[in-house]
């Protein structure tokens, strides 16, 4: 359980958020709300053109929304920010600097009256979380797929950011590996306690990592259509996790709503926006339901 879930506000505050592009005639998506509490990881899923990467852009300050606000710790989001770390699908490291030296850069830009001494203890400490420092001195073109992701994951979690935003960083990872870095993020996001945003494909994944997980209907009018809470223990196992009499529940009510969301849009149906109700509270004007889903007895 998280210590501050249930504190009156909410560490991130998404309301009434929409994206239109010049020459559409209808937004990617539209009165997109939910929250995030302190401590919490987040993944949302949904088919490709209802808009997750923009709203993760918009999170980061990189993009501008149409309509709506993001407010994260009391304050409107309005550009970029070293308080929010992103991780790209691609590694987006310089090519040209070391391992040691690409994440000095990111924590020369938070902290630049550090000394020299202090930046590189700093980077040492996080290239041993993800279990590089025995290629701390090599360039990207010595690393493989999954060690460049590594570097910018501890690149992110270097500048200490209030909240970390990820965009599918795993995807095009092989499964072992994939597994591997799944299982060291956790780890880390459980010691510095992260705020943590990410968009994923995987089920598997999103319920391996995620507290809650936001359904996104298709495109364009995209909304969030559920947020489905993960109530299996925080120190879940990669290895084990599908024992959890909860796991095929959760596993297969987010299958059955992406295979539902798959078959509109192999039958062409626009995309359906019933009146947003919470399980005991009715009619609900500005936010998604709520899923707990029961164990299997």
């Amino acid at each position: 359980m998280l210590s501050n879930a249930n504190t009156a506000r909410p560490f991130l505050q998404i309301e009434g958020l929409a994206k239109s592009y010049p020459g559409t005639t209808e937004p990617v998506f539209d009165e997109v709300n939910f929250s995030i509490a302190r401590g919490e990881f987040v993944c949302i899923i949904g088919h490709s053109g209802c808009g997750k990467t923009t709203i993760l852009n918009v999170l980061a300050g990189l993009e501008t929304a149409s309509a709506g606000h993001v407010f994260m710790d009391g304050r409107e989001v309005a550009g970029p920010s070293l308080e929010r770390g992103v991780v790209f699908q691609g590694h987006a490291l310089m090519p040209w600097l070391t391992v040691r030296k690409n994440i000095a850069f990111a924590v020369r830009s938070k902290w630049p009256d550090w000394t020299a001494a202090q930046v590189d203890a700093h980077v040492q400490k996080y290239v041993a979380l993800v279990g590089l420092l025995g290629a701390i001195d090599k360039k990207p073109s010595a690393l493989s797929g999954g060690m460049k992701q590594r570097v910018g994951i501890a690149r992110a979690f270097a500048i200490e950011p209030k909240m970390l935003l990820l965009d599918e960083p795993f995807g095009a990872l092989d499964a072992l590996t994939r597994g591997t870095i799944q299982d060291e993020l956790l780890a880390i996001v459980r010691e510095t306690q992260q705020t943590v945003f990410m968009i994923t494909h995987d089920v598997d994944e999103a319920v391996l990592l995620a507290d809650k997980i936001l359904l996104m209907s298709n495109g364009p009018q995209a909304r969030v259509a559920e947020i489905v809470r993960n109530t299996m223990p925080r120190d879940r196992q990669r290895a084990t996790v599908h024992h959890d009499s909860q796991y095929y529940p959760l596993r297969n009510h987010l299958v059955d709503f992406l295979v539902a969301r798959s078959k509109d849009l192999s039958h062409g149906k626009a995309p359906a926006h019933p009146p947003i109700v919470e399980p005991g509270r009715g009619a609900l004007a500005d936010a998604p339901p709520t899923v707990t889903l029961k164990a299997v007895a």
